[in-house]
């Protein structure tokens, strides 16, 4: 409640002071963008840098954090601050490397967003905002938009007492001013799907619903378009209808070369008894009541080895 009674009070007692030399929320994120880029000094991907910011804003902190667009899709970033960063987060347009900046903008809060009439802060305005970090010492960069596409970005705000009675809502600020209002989750965290400013507020003017059913979630963000698979059944297809194929002409190729075989083995047969009925005829003999071939004489004579004759 001490928190609570900082935020209203501290605001009106320097308002008087200071509310002329206010600049607007879009040149507060890149001023806090400049003094969280100078915490790096020889930048680690992964590891957080606690910045500085100027000492006519004390109360506010920046931190940085540099990760490959890669990574942060792949693995995503838990416990940046407030900041749970789930995986699958896409990051447009692409770079290779990029910075989270955080806000908190403390007793600053009220200064630069504005709730509606009958609602208060129970926590500051925290915030978490993308950057090109190709070059770290570049200032006034433009905006990077990140989108979580399977899980939502959780901002959990620790050690927050909401007061009784009353009902408590997650404040998302949009960058026109406007401010819209959702649901939380297990009394503390907030959830969205993209960067921004964000906060819990309370609405003093109404009671608090009975507790009889749980506030139902925030919709979960949009599906990614399916995939039809209709070019990988007809790939399919094709492949079965190729194996098929093939083995039908290995079949018929076995078939064609078996009758090529046999067609050269009868070829073969014919030209054998060709060239027997061609041959020089013999004279038949009858030998008891069979005809038989004989020869007239001798073709080769036998030739003697040795002349002795015993």
């Amino acid at each position: 409640m001490l928190f609570i009674l900082l935020l209203l009070l501290v605001p009106r007692l320097v308002s008087g002071q200071q509310t002329g030399d206010l600049i607007s929320t879009d040149e507060l994120d890149s001023l806090l963008q400049d003094y969280a880029f100078r915490a790096f000094v020889n930048p680690r991907t992964g590891t957080v840098y606690q910045g500085q910011p100027p000492s006519n804003l004390t109360g506010i902190q920046v931190a940085a954090l540099r990760l490959r667009s890669g990574s942060l899709w792949r693995r995503g970033f838990s416990g940046y601050h407030e900041f749970n960063i789930p995986v699958g987060v896409v990051v447009h347009p692409y770079v290779e490397r990029l910075a989270l900046v955080y806000q908190n903008l403390g007793n600053w809060s009220s200064f630069y967003y504005h709730l509606p009439s009958g609602y208060t802060f129970l926590a500051p305005v925290v915030a978490l905002l993308a950057y090109d970090a190709t070059n770290v010492s570049a200032e006034n960069l433009p905006l990077l938009e990140i989108r979580a596409s399977n899980q939502y970005i959780s901002i959990t705000f620790s050690d927050l007492v909401l007061p009784h009675g009353f009902s408590s809502m997650c404040a998302y600020f949009s960058s026109n001013g406007s401010v819209e209002l959702r649901d939380l989750v297990n009394q503390s965290t907030c959830l969205t799907n993209t960067q921004g400013h964000f906060s819990i507020i309370t609405n003093s003017s109404l009671p608090s619903p009975p507790p009889s059913v749980p506030p139902p979630p925030p919709p979960p963000p949009p599906a990614p378009t399916p995939v039809h698979r209709t070019g990988n059944n007809r790939r399919l297809w094709i492949i079965i209808g190729s194996v098929i194929g093939g083995l039908a002409l290995l079949i018929l190729l076995a078939i064609i070369i078996t009758l090529l075989i046999g067609c050269m083995r009868r070829k073969k047969i014919r030209q054998m008894e060709a060239a027997s009925e061609g041959g020089v005829p013999l004279p038949m003999t009858k030998i008891g009541t069979m005809k038989a071939p004989v020869a007239e004489e001798t073709r080769t004579r036998p030739a003697i080895e040795t002349e002795f004759v015993p």
